[in-house]
């Protein structure tokens, strides 16, 4: 008897098909939920610059260059125009303070000097005149009221003995009012000139004070009239070395015209440029240095200039040790000015890659070191070696620090 065979659900090419189309969406999900599809570049390891970030000490500063100058200059300038007479010193003598260095001769100059002294010694002689015409009439004043106390001293006795007999009634009154007329004059006279000479003492006390501040004063432009001529001679203010431009005898000089220098050599600074950018960074005590002959050599600013001309603007910087030996004026020297104390901070090396990112993302290395991918990062303060980092690296992570310019948009970059 035939017996109904029962066909089987799961057969071997139904199960075959449900675990491929089970690999196949499997392999979907996958696809979408883990795969990576951030750009990718091929780029040749060897050719790129990787930096390690590592952990010590920062020092922000900047190079900066600066020039040696005299530690003081004064400079020479001629206060009143002339001719060339004689030059005296060349440039480049060491001179002393009060050494003549040029004679210049001026002749109009010379003529207003006379002028003008002739004209003090008038106002002088005329101080002078006016002041002995008020002691002549001091004088008169006296001799008047002497003579008339002199006048009143001889009457007064004559008075009393008139006045005791006609009281006695031994004279008779026209006698005693004779007498007694002439003294009452008299006292009045004495009185009057007594008055006028009080009065003459009090003015002439007080002319006398203006006249002789008037002639005091007129000594003294008198001297300053007659130093005019000393500014003729042009002489070294202080002990130092002399540099003048090419002075010949004849050469016209004009008033105020500078004509040289006198350099105190015992000590230099160094003038220094610095971009207006660090402005207000930049302070007295700020401390720089500089390597010299392979020494090194330290510096402080001791005055900020903050007038900004061509986009920089100057400090003085004096040395605080030893001053270094075989330097010159205007010598060029590479300074590192220290812009603040030094912290220790994440350091990350300087290179290309800053012109593109602006310091706002990087390519760090993945463990393998077979990639380098794109992550955001804050970078602080910087000196001319390191960036000081705030976030988004470890000290140990490496990073490419060369230039970004060929990678465009590119996430990842696999290195081969």
């Amino acid at each position: 008897m035939d017996k109904k065979i029962e066909k089987k659900f799961w057969t071997f090419k139904r199960i075959a098909g449900l675990i491929a189309g089970l690999a196949v969406v499997g392999f979907f999900i996958y696809s979408f939920a883990f795969a990576d599809f951030r750009s990718t570049l091929n780029v040749e390891k060897d050719k790129l610059t990787i930096s390690t970030i590592s952990e010590g000490s920062f020092q922000e500063f900047i190079q900066v260059s600066g020039t040696i100058q005299p530690i003081r200059t004064i400079f020479l300038d001629a206060i009143e125009g002339g001719v060339i007479q004689e030059v005296v010193l060349e440039s480049g003598t060491n001179v002393l303070e009060g050494d003549t260095i040029a004679v210049l001769t001026n002749s109009n100059l010379q003529l207003q000097v006379l002028q003008q002294e002739s004209g003090l010694y008038d106002q002088i002689n005329n101080v002078r005149n006016s002041r002995l015409n008020l002691e002549q009439n001091s004088l008169r004043i006296k001799e008047q009221l002497a003579n008339a106390e002199y006048q009143l001293d001889l009457l007064r006795p004559q008075y009393e003995r008139q006045k005791k007999l006609y009281e006695q009634n031994l004279i008779s009154l026209q006698d005693f009012e004779s007498v007694k007329e002439n003294f009452e004059y008299e006292t009045k006279r004495y009185d009057l000139n007594y008055e006028s000479f009080v009065r003459d003492s009090l003015q002439t006390i007080t002319q006398l004070q203006q006249l002789n501040s008037s002639e005091k004063r007129m000594i003294r432009s008198l001297e300053a009239v007659q130093s005019i001529l000393d500014n003729l001679v042009i002489t070294a203010p202080i002990d130092g070395q002399l540099t003048t431009v090419e002075l010949q005898q004849g050469q016209s000089i004009s008033p105020g015209e500078r004509i040289g220098q006198v350099d105190i050599l015992d000590n230099y600074k160094v003038r220094v440029g610095v971009d207006e950018f660090h402005l207000s960074r930049i302070s007295t005590g700020l401390s720089g240095s500089f390597t010299f002959a392979g020494r090194s050599y330290s510096l402080v600013i001791t005055k900020v200039y903050p007038v900004i001309t061509n986009g920089q603007f100057q400090i003085d910087m004096e040395f605080t040790g030893e001053t270094p030996e075989g330097v010159r004026r205007g010598q060029t020297l590479r300074i590192r000015l220290e812009l603040g104390d030094a912290s220790t901070a994440l350091l990350l090396p300087r290179g290309g890659f800053f012109q593109t990112t602006g310091g706002n993302w990087v390519y760090v290395l993945d463990e393998t070191g077979s990639k380098a991918i794109r992550q955001p990062i804050r970078l602080g303060q910087q000196n001319p070696e390191f960036f000081e980092v705030l976030s988004g690296l470890s000290a140990g992570d490496q990073v490419v620090t060369s230039s970004y310019d060929t990678f465009g948009d590119n996430e990842i970059l696999e290195l081969k």
